[in-house]
């Protein structure tokens, strides 16, 4: 900057001016050699979109040089310059080194950062640009989008409109997302994503070297085992491959702000802002467990539709069937006839999301017909396939070794063409004609039968209105319509089996009981470890539940929910078999004086964040509409990892797609978990569920139970304790005090905050749970003012005398409290 001589006060005040405003910008949008940016500059967007300067993320110390959105109440910051070396006190400085290029320096004088560029500027300037791209311009070079260095392709954890995910094939420039650390730490996590370098450009989830989620290759309009989005004309995506450069990238048509983001827990979303929701979320690309890589083995394929999962592909069977009976997939599959090469067939099979494989050839330029021919050259080639969706012309893929991570998609699936011995070909051909013929007779068939069916049908209506109020049901027998019957699609497990793996149901065994009846801990000939729940004949639940359960379950799929590996329906037994979870449940760590101490804060807020996933799967993700209506501490099992697992689904209800509230004359759950308008008026939602998920968080956060909860102070409860600190400002003293050093104070007032707006009196006041889920995975998110909490003036009443809620109560209502394990 030129020095400005003192002519007078009048130039004082005007240098105090330009003074004044340069301690926040030193330009509209860009900075040259004579200019630099200090921790208190910034430079701004032309249009105002985005902003560039030092910052220092939520709780941490530190600071880096950054992109955030300019007039996003909450910072979201979509990149970071020097996320692996941090400035430790304010006085870094960007500026311009004398090759043209920029750098950081830190106090010291040191580079801690700098623009990687090969070619040297001789009349440099940076400008951010409204994409929200930080670019290094040479102006001598004349081409004004010729840039020497940007930021794009450099990406943190965010995709931007426009920005290219993806690779440069000429220079070898791989553009990928890396996570965060943490909230509060910007240098690289443990995930990243991006295209693979392979001749099958594919979308990689990788946490380290292991691969945790493959997308599948682009099919024409859509990566094949991707997400479609959801419709929504703001959004394009866009796939390019040539001989230069291959990415993927997507725009908006409209003026609003969204964006991919790679989360430090490993998610990969598309969240879009909205004044009134703040982030909100359209889709990850994890959909459901069958995106978990290589799932079912070599020539498995995962189907979410059907239960179990996984299935051979057509011409293999299991290659360990007593593993794949116990549903361990990892073993894959084989061939049922290895006698290949020998007039080989091939069977196709459609709406796949496309194999990964160690070998595979790509051929551009060759038609379907060529490709088949060219595989049926080699005996090592065991699949093909076409390129981009079916009948878009030439081009195909061969797969050599074996093929796993194969998934059946509703959208965007393509055709597999697998190598079979000709007599599979026959088989299948075979059982076609027979089907046809069975077609037939039974079409003949039908006629004579409806002729004798319209004949006593009138005579078993008037038999059943006569004897149907008198007739009783056996009180061990599950009877189910034939639609709930199609939906149990369970492995049936014998009896002999679980008893020799309960070692027949001893007391040694026995882990735990609930309504339903005991659990047992077993261990199969495989040696998978299984709990198995047993229905009790005094069971408070009974078979009404049992049969919920067995349905509901089995048709759910998600991480954080327990797994139901099958059941067993054999004499007098009924009896449930899950994945055994080693660590027991959530309320003997929490509420157990020693054995909370093994739960971090860190730790804590996985648990959090997990319950808060499985409850989105429940209400909003899966094929079903489920409201849990027990969500309890004890309800939420944790695995190996301590991961938690939402259990016990006797009580559940499934609702419409256009259904969000019902009622009942039957209250099941437990107090202390229960909202009031369903206690109350047998009135439940999915804020009911909401309800619950508050209660847990709050309870995880302190330590503290809320039924029973006591204070020298006060008789409130535990989130009347909670609202009671957070209007005085003392929120973080709710803390548990094992926890209380390790916490980030924006963090814990956040999980607070969320906490209390899930637990508000009126169940139009809560969050819905991809709010929830969003307030809470994101620090970036403008949160509501909690407002007062269900039964907060209800802890006079002693909350061990169940009649005493009842005289709130209804007459009319029956009021059953279940606890569970």
């Amino acid at each position: 900057m030129e020095k400005l001589k003192n002519s007078g006060p009048s130039l004082a005040v005007f240098c105090f001016l330009i003074s004044f405003l340069a301690k926040y910008s030193i330009a509209i949008d860009t900075i040259n050699p004579k200019q630099s940016i200090n921790g208190s500059q910034t430079i701004v967007s032309s249009g105002q979109k985005f902003e560039l300067g030092f910052f220092t993320p939520g709780n941490a110390n530190d600071q880096y040089l950054g992109i955030w959105y300019k007039h996003i109440p909450v910072q979201t910051v979509v990149w970071v310059a020097n996320r692996n070396k941090p400035l430790r006190n304010s006085s870094g400085i960007l500026t311009f080194r004398k090759d043209g290029m920029l750098v950081i320096l830190n106090q010291e004088g040191d580079v801690i950062w700098s623009s990687s560029s090969s070619r040297t500027t001789k009349s440099p300037v940076a400008q951010l640009l409204d994409t929200g791209n930080f670019v290094l311009k040479d102006l001598a070079d004349g081409k004004v989008e010729n840039y020497v260095w940007q930021s794009f392709d450099y990406p943190s954890d965010t995709l931007l409109p426009g920005m290219k995910l993806g690779w440069n094939l000429k220079t070898g420039l791989n553009r990928y997302l890396t996570s965060w650390k943490s909230s509060d730490d910007p240098s690289f996590g443990n995930y990243s994503y991006g295209l693979n370098s392979g001749g099958l450009p594919q979308f990689v989830l990788s946490r380290g070297s292991t691969v945790l989620f493959r997308s599948g290759p682009w099919c024409g309009t859509q990566f094949s085992g991707a997400p479609a989005p959801i419709v929504n004309p703001i959004f394009t995506p866009l796939f390019v491959s040539n001989a230069n450069e291959v990415y993927y990238a997507f725009e908006v048509t409209k003026n609003i702000n969204s964006r991919f983001l790679l989360s430090h827990s490993g998610v990969v979303q598309h969240l879009s802002w909205n004044e009134r929701l703040g982030w909100y979320q359209l889709f990850t690309v994890q959909e459901d467990r069958c995106d978990n890589y290589g799932l079912c083995g070599s020539y498995g394929y995962c189907n979410i539709d059907k239960s179990p999962n996984c299935d051979c592909l057509k011409g293999f069977i299991p290659r360990s069937p007593q593993d794949w009976k116990m549903l361990d997939w990892s073993r894959g599959c084989v061939r049922k006839d290895p006698n290949v090469c020998r007039g080989d067939r091939f069977l196709k099979i459609t709406g796949l999301k496309l194999p990964d494989a160690m070998q595979f050839r790509v051929k551009v330029n060759m038609t379907i017909e060529d490709c088949e021919a060219e595989c049926l050259k080699k005996c090592s080639c065991v699949a093909y396939a076409q390129l981009g969706s079916s009948g878009a012309g030439k081009g195909c893929v061969i797969w050599f070794g074996d093929l796993i991570d194969i998934k059946q998609v509703a959208e965007y699936g393509q055709d597999l063409n697998i190598r079979v011995s000709a007599s599979e070909v026959e088989s299948n051909a075979g059982t076609s004609k027979k089907q046809m013929s069975l077609v037939i007779v039974v079409s003949i068939s039908l006629a004579s039968v409806m002729i004798i069916v319209s004949s006593i049908s009138w005579f078993l209506i008037w038999k059943k209105k006569r004897i149907g109020g008198n007739q009783t049901n056996n009180p061990i027998s599950i009877s189910v319509s034939k639609e709930q019957e199609d939906d149990i699609d369970l492995p049936l497990v014998e009896l002999a089996i679980i008893e020799a793996a309960t070692n027949f149901f001893s007391d040694a065994n026995k882990i735990g009981r609930g309504g339903f009846g005991p659990v047992y801990k077993g261990e199969l000939q495989s040696g998978q470890e299984i709990a198995v729940k047993r229905l009790a004949e005094n069971s408070g639940q009974g078979l009404k539940e049992f049969k919920n359960e067995v349905i509901l379950i089995s048709k759910l799929q998600h991480r954080n929910l327990v797994r139901l590996l099958g059941c067993c329906i054999q004499q007098e037994e009924r009896m449930l078999i899950y994945e055994y979870m080693p660590n027991g449940s959530l309320d003997s760590f929490i509420f157990d004086e020693t054995r909370r101490h093994l739960l971090n804060w860190q730790k804590r807020f996985d648990i959090v964040v997990g319950i808060a996933r499985g409850l989105l799967y429940l209400h909003r993700d899966s094929r079903l509409r489920i409201i849990h209506r027990d969500l309890k501490a004890s309800n939420v099992l944790l695995d190996q990892e301590m991961n938690p697992k939402i259990s016990d689904f006797g009580m559940a209800r499934m609702f419409g797609a256009d259904q969000t509230e019902a009622n009942t004359t039957r209250v099941v759950g437990t107090y202390g978990y229960m909202p009031p308008e369903y206690a109350i008026d047998g009135h439940f939602s999915l804020k009911s569920d909401v309800f619950s998920f508050g209660v847990i968080l709050l309870e995880i956060v302190s330590g503290k139970k809320n039924r029973g909860f006591f204070h020298t102070d006060h008789k409130l409860n535990l989130l009347g304790h909670a609202w009671k600190l957070w209007n005085e400002g003392r929120a973080l003293e709710l803390v548990d005090e094992v926890v209380q050093n390790e916490v980030p104070d924006s963090e814990g007032l956040r999980c607070i905050q969320v906490g209390l707006l899930c637990v508000q009196q009126r169940p139009e006041e809560r969050p819905i749970m991809p709010s929830v889920l969003l307030m809470l995975d994101s620090d970036t998110v403008s949160l509501s003012q909690p407002g007062r909490p269900g039964f907060y003036a209800e802890r006079s009443l002693s909350e061990t005398d169940s009649s005493s809620l009842g005289k709130l109560i209804s007459n009319e209502i029956t009021v059953t409290f279940i606890e569970g394990r």
